[in-house]
């Protein structure tokens, strides 16, 4: 098992009367990318500040590489590198001297290994560009690049990335999603994100919360397993279907949730509510040929991310 880099146990926050984070646990383990999901204001912010010590939470504990980040804030810290949302930094320097400055602060003393850093920021993160421009004069998308590069300049075992691809343009994204993929195989990270397709793309676990609660958190494809709506099995024939022969291949089937649809005068569908475990697709043909039915193709329909994520924060 590789080793658990955050382990985040019962954690609370309230601003007043308002619960921003209700309880919730978090375990990211080295080599894991953690999609974390909520609409507006569902507490994804105030947890990531939690992980990397910005907020206190009003109970609860976190571990940062064994480590308890209440306890020894410091030491922890360390091990992370995180960028916040509207990542600030000192608009006056040039991307060069910004970068210089948080690695030193992160205690890269030696000159080489300093350079060295830097070189893999202007590299990784494409800032060649801009490299001697003042981050007043960057547009949003090599502003967040900025933040990204500061997070990474002490090579930290942790990343903890509140919407890293924001402001980015298409090409940009797949360059961080690359990015993001190629270094997770030795560290442990969390990226919060409104892009379900850049959950698809990059996370190995996708963490769902909605009103400070945990709703979900599984692997991005067995997000939908616990919903009312399953996949849709689609079979299309080349065959009219009359009234008769619908009551006989529902009879036939034995099956639930069966509708059967006349598309055209020589073609019809039936959509059967399963998946592959559930529904026995070469039973199921093998009925339909004793109905002298011609199956001209047949496949699963599966709810799309978009869905899943829907239908969990509004739990139905």
């Amino acid at each position: 098992m590789p080793l658990k880099l955050i382990d985040a146990n019962n954690l609370k926050k309230s601003f007043g009367n308002f619960i921003a984070v209700d309880n919730i646990d978090l375990a990211v383990h080295r080599g894991e990318v953690v999609g974390f999901l909520g609409p507006n204001g569902a507490g994804k912010s105030t947890t990531m500040k939690m992980l990397t010590g910005f907020l206190e939470p009003d109970s609860g504990d976190i571990l940062i590489n064994n480590i308890d980040l209440k306890s020894y804030p410091l030491e922890a810290k360390q091990f992370i590198g995180y960028l916040p949302e509207g990542a600030p930094s000192y608009s006056d320097m040039e991307v060069s001297e910004f970068l210089s400055f948080v690695g030193k602060m992160r205690g890269i003393n030696n000159k080489n290994i300093l350079n060295r850093r830097l070189d893999d920021m202007a590299n990784q993160i494409n800032l060649k560009d801009v490299w001697n421009r003042p981050i007043e004069t960057l547009s949003k998308g090599f502003k967040r690049r900025v933040g990204i590069a500061q997070a990474l300049i002490h090579d930290p075992d942790i990343l903890i990335l509140d919407e890293p691809t924001d402001g980015l343009d298409p090409n940009q994204k797949h360059e961080m999603r690359d990015l993001i993929k190629n270094i997770s195989k030795n560290k442990a990270i969390v990226i919060s994100t409104h892009i379900l397709e850049e959950v698809e793309a990059v996370c190995s676990r996708a963490v769902i919360i909605a009103n400070g609660k945990l709703l979900a958190n599984e692997k991005p494809v067995n997000l939908g397993n616990n919903l009312k709506q399953k996949s849709v099995l689609c079979i299309l024939l080349s065959n009219k279907i009359n009234s008769t022969i619908s009551k006989e291949i529902k009879a036939n089937l034995n099956y639930k949730n069966v509708e059967i649809q006349s598309v055209s005068n020589t073609s019809g569908k039936i959509l059967m509510q399963g998946d592959e475990k559930s529904l026995d697709l070469n039973k199921i043909i093998a009925q339909l040929k004793k109905q002298k039915l011609h199956v001209v193709e047949a496949y699963f329909i599966k709810p799309t991310l978009d869905e899943i994520f829907r239908k969990i924060t509004q739990g139905e």
